[in-house]
């Protein structure tokens, strides 16, 4: 199973909905999510999906009642909004040291780049302090430049989510 999380209004909402495959325009719009919402993303050829439990920002205090069976997860946070870049670092951390995400896969999602100015991506790598992530975790981050509005990364992202050893574990668990 995949999570996504990230701080109130990251944009995580509107990142699934173009995931999923959702027509976006600036007419779209989405409400700050208060529970889960699930997504069902399919790979680039449509022939695997996967879930992804979306919870909302205001559930970080009960995000870890949702760890269980978790393989990847998807942080995401809003690289517009620089006084919320360092209060996602805070959650990120307490996400790194949970034992029951140990062994997980993260995207780091640098989210609304189309909002942001281009020095903006290393200014919240390094206030999140990514260098040294690197070498003290044990899980695997992979860093994404995303927008839901222009489409920016999304392939990428969907790359991560399909890479072989998923797409091999879709393959056996449908047997």
């Amino acid at each position: 199973m995949c999570l996504c999380l990230g701080p109130i209004k990251s944009g995580k909402t509107f990142l699934m909905k173009r995931l999923q495959g959702d027509e976006i325009d600036y007419a779209t719009h989405t409400v700050s999510t208060n529970g889960i919402n699930l997504f069902t993303i399919k790979n680039d050829t449509g022939e695997f999906d996967m879930l992804i439990k979306e919870i909302g920002g205001s559930m970080a205090p009960i995000w870890k009642h949702y760890f269980d069976k978790t393989q990847k997860l998807i942080y995401v946070i809003d690289t517009s909004n620089l006084c919320q870049i360092s209060a996602a670092g805070v959650l990120l951390y307490s996400l790194l040291v949970d034992p029951k995400l140990q062994n997980i896969k993260i995207a780091l999602t640098l989210n609304k780049m189309d909002l942001s100015y281009r020095q903006m991506r290393n200014e919240a790598l390094l206030m999140l302090q990514y260098s040294r992530l690197q070498k003290e975790v044990t899980q695997e981050l992979s860093v994404f430049e995303t927008s839901g509005m222009t489409d920016q990364g999304i392939e990428e992202l969907r790359n991560w989510l399909f890479d072989p050893i998923s797409l091999k574990f879709s393959i056996n668990s449908k047997k």
